[in-house]
C-alpha cells in the first residue's frame, strides 16, 4: 500500500509546538500509529494512558489493532495524541472542591464508577455529573479563593483496585495533607454562615428547578464528546433517590454526601416541608454538628472481624427463619385485624365536602369501609386495595392533625385517599399496616409491632417539651439559627424567636448517635411528599400549553403549571414500555390498560428523560446476590437510548 503523511498534535509537546508528521499506510493499525510517534518525539515517560482523539468526529481511536482505513482515516483527519485521564474540578454536595484526575475517553457512567472509587462512595450508580449552575458573584468577592482539595497525585493503579487500611482506602493514608482530604470528604460540614445560604442559587419555581435538571451529563458518552476540557468544573450529586442499602460502617462517606445533598435541598428549599418539619431538620443538623465536633471521625474498622460479624448474622437470620414456620402456621390461621371509626377524604372530586366518617377495617392488604360498625357485617361500601399503592404522611404534632395520604394505582392513572386518624395511637397502628399493605405485606408480617414503633418515635420527635425548655442547651447562646433553616424562615422570624423552637425539638434528638442522627435527617427528607422529584417541562401531544413532568423512583407525575396541582400520576411498574422518537425528540410510553402518553421535552434533551426512566428501572433490579457486581451492560441497555444500539 502507499505511504502517505499523517500530522499529529501531540499534547505533551506543549500547545504552540507544531503537529508531529509521521508516514503511514493505510493498513497501519493505530497502536503502530502510536509507537511511531513516540519514537518521533524521543520523549521519555509513561504513555500506556494516552490514546488518539479525533477532533473531527469527535470519538477515541482506542481500538489499537483496527487500522487507520477501517477506522475511515485519511490525511487531512485532526488527531490529538494526549492522556485519557486528566484533571478535573469536581464540586461535591457538600459544597466542598476537589481536583481529581477523572477518565475523558470512557461513558460518563464508567468516569463516575472511578471517581466514586477514588472518593470511596459504594452504588456509585446513583450518582452522577451535571455541569453547575453559576453562584451569584459580587465584585468584593474577587479576592476569596476557594479551597481546592488536590487528588491528582493518586495513582490510576491504586483507584481501579482500592485496598483499605484503616476503613478508608490505602491511598488516603499516604500523606496528612491526604488524610486530610479523607476527613474532609467523611465528616460533616458545620451549618454554613446565613450569607452564604443567600449568595447560592435558589429555585424559586418548579421551572426554575427543571432548568437545573437539564444540565446532567450523558452517561453514554464521554466527557470529550461532551465539551468538557481539562480544569474544567462540574458538580457531583446523587441523581438517583433510590439508595440501596445504606451501611454506616463502609459508607461514611457516602452517608455523609447523601447528608450534605438532603442538607442544601432542605436549606435552598429545593423541596418543600412544614414550619416543624424545619425546625426537626434544624435540630438534627444543630445536634450533627455538636456530636461531629466531639465524635472521633475515623471509623477504623477490622475487614476480617466486620466479614465474621455479616456471616453469624445471616447464620442466625437464617436459623430464625427455619425454627418459625410452625408458629407462623398458627398465626396466620387467626390473622389480626384493625377495626376502628376514621374518617376518609377523596381530593380529586370537585367537591367542597370535607372528611366523612365510617367503620373501617383492615385485612390483608386491603381496606374496607362502612357506614357504621353495626353495618360492617354486610357489604362494604368500597374495599381498597393496597399493594403496590403509595404512603406518604402529613402530620402536624402540635396541632393534633394525623394525616395519611394514601395514591391507589388505577389505569388512569392514581387516585388519591386521604385518612384522618384521631390521635397518635390509632395513626401508628393503621399507617404502619398501609405501609406493609403497600408492600404486598399483612398485618400478621413480623415487621408490624416494630414498624409501629419506628412511627412513634418519629412522632415523639416532633413533640414539643415547652416545660423543660431550661435544658442545658438552652444556655448555650452561640447557636446561630439561621444557619439551620431556609431563608424564607430569615424572613419571617428573628433569631432569638427561632432559638427556642429549635432547641424544643433539640431535646428529642439529643440522645441520638452521629449515625443514628444522620440516618434519622434522611429519613425524614425520604418521607417528605416531594422527595425524589426531578423535573423537566414537557409538551404532551395534542396540548397547547408547556406542563411539568415529575421523575420519581418509582412513578411519574403530571403538573400543571396555571395551578402546580398534580394532574395524572402513572407508576412505573404499569409501564409497558417506553420509545423515543430522536428525530423529532418525542417520547411515547405505553402503560396497562391502553393507556399512551406522548410529549416532547423543552427544558431538557429527550435522552436526560428516557435516562432516568431507564435508570430508576435499573435500580430496581438490584438484589442482595447480586449487590456487588454492578450489571453495566443493563444499564446501558435501559439508558443508552440509540447509542446502546
Amino acid at each position: 500500500m502507499a505511504a502517505w503523511d499523517l500530522s499529529v498534535k501531540v499534547e505533551d509537546l506543549g500547545p504552540d509546538a507544531p503537529p508531529v508528521t509521521i508516514s503511514v499506510a493505510s493498513d497501519l493499525h493505530v497502536g503502530g500509529v502510536i509507537l511511531k510517534l513516540v519514537e518521533k518525539t524521543q520523549m521519555q515517560r509513561n504513555w500506556s494512558d494516552h490514546a488518539l482523539w479525533w477532533d473531527q468526529k469527535q470519538r477515541w481511536l482506542l481500538r489499537t489493532a483496527w487500522t487507520l482505513e477501517k477506522y475511515g482515516i485519511h490525511a487531512d483527519a485532526r488527531l490529538l495524541f494526549m492522556p485519557q485521564h486528566k484533571p478535573l474540578k469536581l464540586g461535591l454536595p457538600s459544597g466542598k472542591t476537589v481536583m481529581l484526575k477523572a477518565c475523558f475517553s470512557n461513558p460518563v457512567f464508567q468516569t463516575v464508577m472511578g471517581i466514586c472509587r477514588m472518593l470511596n462512595i459504594r452504588h456509585p450508580e446513583e450518582l452522577s455529573l451535571l455541569r453547575p449552575v453559576e453562584e451569584k458573584k459580587k465584585k468584593k468577592d474577587k479576592d476569596l479563593t476557594e479551597e481546592i482539595y488536590d487528588l491528582t497525585e493518586v495513582p490510576l493503579s491504586s483507584v481501579s483496585r482500592p485496598c483499605l487500611y484503616n476503613g478508608m482506602p490505602a491511598h488516603f493514608a499516604d500523606s496528612e495533607q491526604m488524610e486530610g482530604v479523607y476527613k474532609m470528604l467523611s465528616v460533616t460540614q458545620p451549618p454554613p454562615a446565613p450569607e452564604v445560604i443567600a449568595k447560592q442559587y435558589r429555585p424559586a419555581s418548579v421551572v426554575d428547578k427543571s432548568h437545573i435538571h437539564g444540565r446532567w451529563l450523558d452517561s453514554s458518552r464521554c466527557l470529550m464528546q461532551q465539551g468538557i476540557q481539562e480544569n474544567d468544573r462540574l458538580w457531583l450529586r446523587f441523581k438517583y433517590y433510590s439508595f440501596y442499602d445504606i451501611e454506616p460502617k463502609y459508607d461514611v462517606v457516602r452517608l455523609t454526601q447523601l447528608y450534605e445533598q438532603a442538607r442544601w435541598a432542605i436549606l435552598l428549599e429545593d423541596i418543600d416541608c412544614t414550619e416543624e418539619e424545619m425546625m426537626l431538620f434544624g435540630a438534627l443538623q444543630y445536634h450533627i454538628n455538636k456530636v461531629a465536633l466531639s465524635e472521633p471521625q475515623m471509623m477504623s474498622s477490622n475487614a476480617a472481624l466486620d466479614d465474621l460479624e455479616s456471616a453469624l448474622q445471616s447464620l442466625e437470620v437464617k436459623m430464625e427463619g427455619d425454627s418459625s414456620s410452625a408458629s407462623d402456621l398458627l398465626e396466620n390461621m387467626t390473622a389480626p385485624e384493625l377495626n376502628d371509626y376514621l374518617k376518609i377524604f377523596r381530593p380529586k372530586r370537585l367537591t367542597l365536602k370535607g372528611y366523612k366518617q365510617y367503620w373501617f377495617k383492615f385485612q390483608d392488604t386491603s381496606i374496607s369501609y362502612f357506614k357504621s360498625k353495626e353495618e360492617s357485617i354486610g357489604e362494604p361500601i368500597q374495599q381498597i386495595n393496597l399493594k403496590g399503592c403509595e404512603v406518604a404522611p402529613d402530620v402536624n404534632v402540635a396541632a393534633q392533625k394525623f394525616l395519611i395520604r394514601l395514591l391507589i394505582p388505577a389505569p388512569e392513572g392514581m387516585n388519591e385517599v386521604y385518612l384522618r386518624c384521631e390521635n397518635e395511637q390509632q395513626y401508628a397502628q393503621w399507617m404502619a399496616g398501609c405501609r406493609l399493605a403497600s408492600k404486598g405485606k399483612s398485618l400478621a408480617d413480623s415487621s408490624f409491632q416494630s414498624e409501629i414503633q419506628s412511627i412513634r418515635s418519629f412522632l415523639a420527635m416532633q413533640k414539643t417539651n415547652s416545660g423543660s425548655s431550661n435544658n442545658s442547651a438552652a444556655s448555650d447562646e452561640s447557636i446561630n439559627t439561621h444557619s439551620l433553616v431556609s431563608p424564607r424562615y430569615h424572613k419571617k422570624y428573628k433569631p432569638k424567636q427561632l432559638t427556642p423552637r429549635i432547641l424544643d425539638a433539640y431535646q428529642n434528638v439529643a440522645q441520638l448517635s452521629l449515625t443514628d442522627a444522620l440516618m434519622r435527617f434522611l429519613q425524614i427528607w425520604q418521607a417528605l411528599p416531594d422527595f425524589g422529584l426531578s423535573y423537566v417541562v414537557v409538551r404532551f401531544k395534542g396540548s397547547r400549553k408547556d406542563e411539568v413532568l415529575g421523575i420519581a423512583p418509582n412513578r411519574l407525575i403530571r403538573i400543571d403549571l396555571g395551578v402546580g396541582d398534580v394532574v395524572k400520576t402513572w407508576r412505573y411498574n404499569n409501564m409497558k414500555q417506553w420509545n423515543v422518537n430522536w428525530d423529532i425528540k418525542q417520547m411515547a410510553i405505553e402503560f396497562e390498560g391502553n393507556v399512551n402518553i406522548a410529549f416532547g421535552c423543552v427544558t431538557a434533551d429527550c435522552k436526560i428523560v428516557h435516562e432516568f426512566i431507564g435508570g430508576y428501572i435499573f435500580m430496581s433490579t438490584r438484589s442482595r446476590e447480586k449487590s456487588d457486581t454492578l450489571n453495566e451492560e443493563l444499564f446501558h441497555k435501559l439508558t443508552g437510548g440509540h447509542e446502546a444500539l
